[in-house]
């Protein structure tokens, strides 16, 4: 077992390195007939990709995605979907001086650990470049869930530890932070200029919402929704923490206060997050995720070298400043993707 596949029928599986020559990605058990195509895919990826805005990555990537297998005049065929991206602009030297060093904060340790050998360019299959995969494989899924009525969007809820509020989904890409408050924008530009100054780096909070969900969806134990969505977004590498609906707020309530109750005009409030038992409700499904600062940061940490040698290291290179809003797109895409598989396995189980 690898670890390089996701879900049980919408199965994706995944290649690439950061530095290599470039990404991928198969994906099977999608229905024929659902509309896609490379510019349906390429609006997704053009959301994820660097060197865009002052929290990016000055590495210019132009991401541009090639469907090679399982698409004919538009509609999917019912068979393996294949996709590739070529790697433009990685610049492998700029992790020469730090090949045999383990950077605080990165995969560096732990895949020598485990594998007793790493790809020390810009850290291999542990790369967030390799979520470039998941968006193209998300905008597949998102094609097939619009065909059942389901929508889904995400935004920046927190930047550094300052909340924005909610006034648009529309703002949301109007802004370079995904943000849907525009008035909380130029105050996160004020904090990113400040940080970015100090040669450090910010994490931030990133919510998904899942509009006309059918209830139902969800397998009992140990397939519920909620918990298959946990799984599929804490396999992004930034990110340190899931909840959903009320989330951690609901161990500070009471059960009257947490408590979604009901009337013939259905659910009075959605702290569940539209998720009851592992299973939805109907209701909008709300996921939120706490991203980690990027660990890249040009400043003089201590660490070890492969030879367990305390060492400094301050990196260079060319890296994001925050993993926001570039994540955005790959956790709306990890949410496309389960919900789809989970959507596929219900059908399935009427089905049998």
């Amino acid at each position: 077992m690898s670890g390089d596949s996701f879900g049980r029928i919408f199965r994706v599986t995944t290649f690439g390195e950061s530095h290599g020559p470039g990404l991928g990605g198969i994906v099977e058990g999608c229905p024929a007939g659902i509309e896609i195509s490379e510019n349906i895919i390429q609006a997704e990826l053009d959301r994820r990709k660097p060197g865009k805005g002052p929290l990016s990555t000055k590495r210019k990537e132009p991401d541009v995605v090639r469907l090679l297998s399982g698409v004919f005049n538009g509609m999917t065929t019912g068979t393996a979907i294949g996709f590739y991206i070529e790697n433009k602009d990685q610049r492998s030297k700029d992790y020469s001086q730090i090949k045999d060093i383990y950077r605080p904060g990165h995969g560096d340790y732990t895949y020598d650990a485990k594998f007793g050998f790493r790809d020390y360019r810009g850290g291999g299959r542990s790369s967030g470049r390799e979520t470039v995969s998941r968006v193209a494989a998300g905008a597949i899924a998102g094609s097939l869930l619009q065909n059942y009525g389901i929508s889904l969007f995400a935004y920046t809820k927190e930047l550094g530890g300052i909340s924005a509020g909610f006034k648009s989904a529309q703002a949301i890409y109007e802004n370079v932070f995904a943000c849907a408050d525009p008035d909380s924008v130029p105050i996160w530009e004020k904090l990113v200029a400040e940080v970015k100054k100090e040669g450090d780096t910010l994490g931030g909070v990133v919510e998904i919402v899942v509009e006309n969900v059918p209830a139902g969806l969800g397998e009992p134990v140990f397939d519920k929704l909620d918990a298959r969505l946990a799984y599929a977004l804490m396999g992004v590498g930034a990110v340190k923490g899931v909840e959903i609906g009320s989330g951690f707020e609901a161990a500070r309530l009471k059960g009257s206060e947490n408590n979604d109750t009901m009337t013939k005009s259905g659910f009075n409030s959605n702290m569940a997050g539209g998720i009851l038992a592992g299973i939805s409700s109907g209701q909008p499904v709300v996921v939120r995720v706490a991203v980690k600062p990027i660990p890249s940061i040009a400043k003089t940490q201590t660490t070890l070298n492969n030879k367990g040698q305390e060492t400094d290291i301050n990196i260079g290179g060319r890296h994001d400043i925050s993993a926001i809003p570039r994540i955005v797109p790959v956790l709306k895409a990890m949410t496309a993707i389960t919900v789809a598989d989970m959507l596929l396995l219900h059908q399935a189980r009427k089905n049998e």
